[in-house]
C-alpha cells in the first residue's frame, strides 16, 4: 500500500489529521509532517528542501496547494513524487477520489457553430478578429449571419478570408441568393434550407442545414430529409428550438420524435432563442441544453453571443457539451465530473466551521489579519480576537486601521470579495481571487502593487526572519 507523506504548518496540522482519519478506507498509510512553519500556505519548495529530511518509506509527498516553487525540482531531489495538493485541506477526500476515477474531458460529441449574428455591419478584419476568439474559446464553426434588408457585399471576401484563417465557416440567411453566394466563395455549410429552397443545395457543395417551413411543420422537415437521403447528400437537420414561452417544450418534443423517426440522421440545435432570451445565468441554461442534446446524440449546436448576459456562450457550450459527454459516456449523472458551469454558486461553499474557525483563531499569537467565510458569516482575527460580522462596514471600525491607508485598503478588498463569497455561496480564500468557473478567464489582480514601495501586506501571516 502506497504511503504518503503530507506537509503542513502548525494552524493546519490539527484540522490536516482530522481529514485524513475520517477518508473511509483510504488506499494508502499516511503521515503528517509539520515543518516549523506556522501557516501551510506560506511554504515554499526551498524551504521544504531546508527543512525536511527525505522520507524513508514514503512513495508520495503531498504540500499544500498554494505552495509555491519547482515541484518537479523536489521530485527530483527526494527521488519521489512531490505533489501539490487541493487549497482546503478539506478538499483532500474529493481530490484522492478524482484521483482515483480521473475523467477526461478532452473529448466531446458536438460540433459548435458560432454565429457572428451582427457580420454584414462588420468589416472582414473584424469578422475575422471575432471568429479568432471564438474559435479560441472552443467553437468548431464560424458562422455569418446575414441580417434582413441589410447588404452583405462583403460576403465573399468575409467567406474566402476565414478559409485563410483556416476555419470551418457556415453562412446563415433566409436569403437564398447569399447562401448561394456563401457557398459559390467556399462556405462549407448554408444555413438554412427548407423545402422550397432545397435547389440551392443543387448549385453548390456546402452541406445545408434542414429546417421546416415553420417551427410546427414537422412533415414539410421529413420531406427535405427524405429528398436529401435519395439525392445521397450530407445534411444537417434542425427542427427549431422555440422560446419560453412560446414553444420550447412543444419543440424539444419535435426532437425526441426527430430522433426517433430518423435515429441516425445528423441532427443541429440552435440553442440561442432560449439563453439569449431568458434573462438567467447562461451557465446552467447551456448545461441542461447541452445535457438534452446529449440524450438526442445532437451533432451540432448553434450558438450566439450577443446579449450581454450571453458573452461567454461559447466558452460555456464548450465546456457543456464535454461534461455531458462524459456523463453519457461513463454512464454517469453529470456531478463531480467539472464544476466549470458552477459559475455563481459553489458545491462545497463553506469548508469550516464557526467552531473551526474559533479553535484556529484561538492559536494565533501575531498582529496579522485572518478571513475566513463560514455559514454564520465573515471571521476576521488575530491576537487581538475573533470578529464576527455579516458586512465589511459593521467589521471596518473594530479593525483600526484608520492610520494605515494600504492596510486598510487590502483589507477593504477582502472583506469585499469575503462578503461577496458568504452571500452568494462560493468558496472564499483569503489572498486569492473569487472563482467564476468558464464565467471568467482575467488575469488574478496582484494586491500587493496597491502597497506603499518596500512594504508588505500587514494581514498576512509573514513567515518569521527564520522561516524566509
Amino acid at each position: 500500500m502506497e504511503h504518503i507523506v503530507f506537509l503542513t504548518g502548525r494552524l493546519a496540522q490539527p484540522g490536516l489529521e482530522r481529514v485524513l482519519a475520517g477518508i473511509d478506507s483510504p488506499p494508502f498509510t499516511w503521515e503528517v509532517r509539520e515543518i516549523g512553519l506556522q501557516v501551510a500556505a506560506l511554504m515554499t519548495a526551498d524551504m521544504i528542501r531546508r527543512r525536511v529530511a527525505a522520507p524513508v518509506q514514503a512513495q508520495r509527498m503531498i504540500v499544500p496547494g498554494r505552495c509555491r516553487g519547482d515541484l518537479d525540482d523536489l521530485s527530483r531531489h527526494y527521488g519521489l513524487p512531490v505533489q501539490r495538493g487541493p487549497e482546503e485541506l478539506k478538499d483532500l477526500p474529493r481530490f484522492f477520489d478524482r484521483a482515483a476515477k480521473p475523467v477526461d474531458l478532452s473529448e466531446y460529441a458536438v460540433s459548435i457553430f458560432a454565429e457572428i449574428v451582427d457580420a454584414p455591419r462588420l468589416t472582414v478584419e473584424g469578422i475575422v478578429q471575432r471568429a479568432r476568439q471564438y474559435v479560441a474559446d472552443g467553437a468548431n464553426v464560424i458562422d455569418l449571419g446575414g441580417l434582413p434588408a441589410t447588404p452583405f457585399d462583403h460576403l465573399e471576401d468575409s467567406v474566402r478570408a476565414l478559409k485563410a484563417e483556416g476555419f470551418t465557416v457556415s453562412v446563415d440567411s433566409v436569403d437564398p441568393q447569399e447562401l448561394l453566394r456563401g457557398g459559390r466563395a467556399g462556405a462549407d455549410y448554408l444555413l438554412s434550407l427548407n423545402l422550397d429552397t432545397l435547389w440551392v443545395a443543387d448549385e453548390v457543395a456546402s452541406t445545408p442545414v434542414l429546417i421546416p417551413r415553420v417551427p410546427a411543420d414537422e412533415a414539410s422537415l421529413a420531406e427535405a430529409i427524405e429528398q436529401m437521403q435519395r439525392r445521397g447528400r450530407a445534411f444537417l437537420a434542425d427542427p427549431i428550438l422555440d422560446p419560453i414561452p412560446f414553444g420550447l417544450a412543444a419543440s424539444i418534443s419535435r426532437y425526441h420524435r426527430l430522433r426517433e423517426r430518423f435515429p441516425h440522421v445528423p441532427i443541429m440545435m440552435g440553442v440561442g432563442n432560449v439563453t439569449e432570451l431568458t434573462e438567467a445565468d447562461t451557465s446552467g441554461v447551456n448545461a441542461v441544453l447541452f445535457g438534452m442534446a446529449a440524450e438526442l446524440n445532437v451533432a451540432a449546436v448553434l450558438t450566439t453571443q450577443v446579449s450581454a448576459h450571453a458573452r461567454r456562450a461559447v466558452r460555456e457550450a464548450d465546456r457543456a457539451r464535454r461534461i455531458m459527454h462524459a456523463a453519457t459516456r461513463l454512464n454517469t449523472l453529470p456531478k463531480g465530473l467539472d464544476d466549470a458551469l458552477m459559475t455563481v454558486h459553489d458545491k462545497r461553499p463553506f469548508p469550516d466551521s464557526p467552531a473551526e474557525i474559533e479553535a484556529v483563531a484561538a492559536q494565533v499569537r501575531d498582529p496579522n489579519f485572518r478571513v475566513q467565510v463560514s455559514e454564520a458569516g465573515l471571521h476576521v482575527y488575530n491576537r487581538d480576537g475573533l470578529r464576527l460580522g455579516h458586512d465589511p462596514f459593521e467589521l471596518w471600525p473594530q479593525l483600526q486601521l484608520h492610520d494605515d491607508a494600504a492596510h486598510a485598503f487590502y483589507m477593504g478588498v477582502e472583506l469585499a470579495r469575503a462578503e461577496i463569497a458568504w452571500r452568494l455561496g462560493k468558496r472564499y480564500v483569503q489572498d486569492q481571487p473569487l472563482g467564476w468557473g468558464c464565467a471568467d478567464d482575467g488575469p488574478a489582480k496582484d494586491v500587493s502593487r496597491w502597497c506603499a514601495p518596500g512594504s508588505t501586506l500587514p494581514s498576512r501571516a509573514e513567515p518569521t526572519p527564520d522561516d524566509r
